[in-house]
């Protein structure tokens, strides 16, 4: 007979958690955890801190590529954290490192709404995503080498026993789809109304610089 559907599911599913037991034991391992601390980078608060200074920096230094980079991120970092914690907030996951460590594990929806219980999708890889893809609009030729530290930043979660590889695959996907939201919701704006506010966002910026 052949397999169905939930079979085949079921089987991925297990071998997602089998991946999270056995990747997981190199945790503690030192480059791992350094990897995994440079990950941070992507987490909410420093993600939003960097967009926001190229935003800033953009304007005051009148380099519009710059400022729409930060501001093209930061939209795509707001809709790519808002999709995830809205899924998060339904599917419930336990993380490996609580699987690891108390031999717990559930997955299902409208459970407990909490940080060892909320690992699907990752949140790190979706902003890391999100970031890259908003950044290489601007920047063409950062965008491969940016994609593929995104992809490092997501791939780190698996032995750091923070997500499942699963996670991961959905956290990039949801940034992936929340920057392509914000490009498309940009590219509707009319070309002469664009130029005109970023001529008008530089010259403000510029102003109040000579005022100061």
């Amino acid at each position: 007979p052949g397999m169905t559907e939930d079979s085949v599911i079921d089987q991925l599913h297990a071998a997602d958690v089998a991946l999270s037991v056995e990747a997981g034991q190199m945790r503690d391992h030192p480059v791992i955890a350094a990897a995994g601390a440079a990950s941070e980078i992507a987490d909410q608060p420093p993600a939003f801190t960097l967009a926001a200074i190229a935003l800033g920096a953009g304007l005051l230094s009148r380099r519009p590529r710059l400022a729409e980079g930060g501001g093209r991120a930061l939209a795509a970092l707001w809709l790519a954290t808002r999709t995830k914690s809205a899924i998060k907030s339904v599917v419930v996951r336990t993380r490996p490192y609580k699987l690891l460590e108390e031999g717990h594990y559930e997955t299902g929806v409208n459970g407990p709404d909490s940080h060892p219980y909320n690992s699907f999708p990752s949140g790190h890889t979706a902003d890391a995503f999100a970031a890259a893809r908003a950044i290489g609009r601007v920047a063409p030729g950062a965008k491969r080498p940016l994609l593929g530290l995104a992809a490092l930043i997501g791939l780190v979660q698996v032995p750091r026993a923070t997500h499942h590889l699963a996670d991961v695959i959905a956290g990039a996907a949801v940034g992936i789809a929340a920057e392509a939201v914000v490009h498309h919701a940009l590219q509707a704006l009319p070309d002469d109304r664009v130029r005109a506010g970023r001529r008008a966002l530089i010259r403000r910026r510029g102003a109040s610089g000579n005022d100061a």
